[in-house]
């Protein structure tokens, strides 16, 4: 069995033993590519015994619980960066299409008889985006085929790993987390990418939620992770007509 690196197949100390213990049982071999564990022979076991040698066991679990906080650590910062943010007026989550300038002057026009489809292609803006924005004033009976938005399409992306592994151990919204854990893993040389599939909306959402990766909110920037975010951010952005 080959993965990346240890925490893409387990989630705690005790879960690792439990999986070395599984592979043993069906006779499989463990190769780690990168991290820690990489230099380890994890299959390392008493001739007699059987059992896991107890230097393997007390690395296992050192380094384990090491990489367990490591992970806490990250998820507290964030959290405690989303909160200064918050504090200071900042709001998470995607911008409205429509400018709040602007928001008014849509409302206007659309109240004079202006179509929500003349509206989107004068602001240059989706008709789902004019539609937000006018939203408590539309009529309660069915909308016309002409305002009506056509509904958005998945779109495949390559997300870059190291966006991938922080998205993971953010709260996201059980859409997000559908597309993230549905995701397709791509080998990259030492690395790898996440090819996932989600309407534009999802990927939209996912980029705003690894905006910390650029720095700031009390997290420091890394240079590899903030890379990794502008090369999705990229793709992200040519979703966009």
């Amino acid at each position: 069995m080959h993965i990346s690196e240890m925490f893409r197949l387990v989630r705690g100390n005790q879960h690792i033993l439990d999986v070395l213990d599984v592979l043993h049982r069906d006779r499989l071999a463990l190769r780690i590519h990168d991290g820690a564990f990489s230099a380890m022979d994890l299959t390392a076991r008493h001739p007699r015994t059987g059992k896991l040698l107890s230097t393997v066991k007390f690395m296992v679990q050192t380094l384990a619980a090491a990489g367990e906080l490591q992970r806490d650590l990250q998820r507290e910062l964030t959290y405690d960066g989303l909160r200064a943010a918050e504090a200071k007026g900042s709001k998470g989550g995607r911008r409205p299409a429509v400018a709040a300038a602007k928001t008014h002057d849509v409302r206007t026009a659309y109240v004079e008889g202006r179509s929500i489809a003349a509206l989107a292609r004068e602001h240059r803006v989706s008709r789902g985006a004019i539609r937000t924005a006018v939203a408590d004033l539309l009529p309660d009976h069915t909308a016309s085929e002409e305002d009506v938005p056509a509904p958005e399409l998945p779109v495949t992306l390559d997300m870059p790993g190291e966006v991938a592994d922080y998205l993971r151990t953010t709260e996201l919204d059980p859409v997000e987390r559908a597309a993230l854990d549905q995701g397709t893993t791509v080998r990259r040389g030492q690395g790898y990418t996440l090819r996932v599939s989600a309407v534009p909306a999802v990927h939209q959402g996912l980029l705003a939620r690894c905006q910390p990766l650029d720095g700031g909110q009390g997290l420091p920037a890394v240079p590899a992770q903030r890379k990794a975010r502008r090369e999705y951010e990229n793709r992200v952005s040519a979703l966009t007509p």
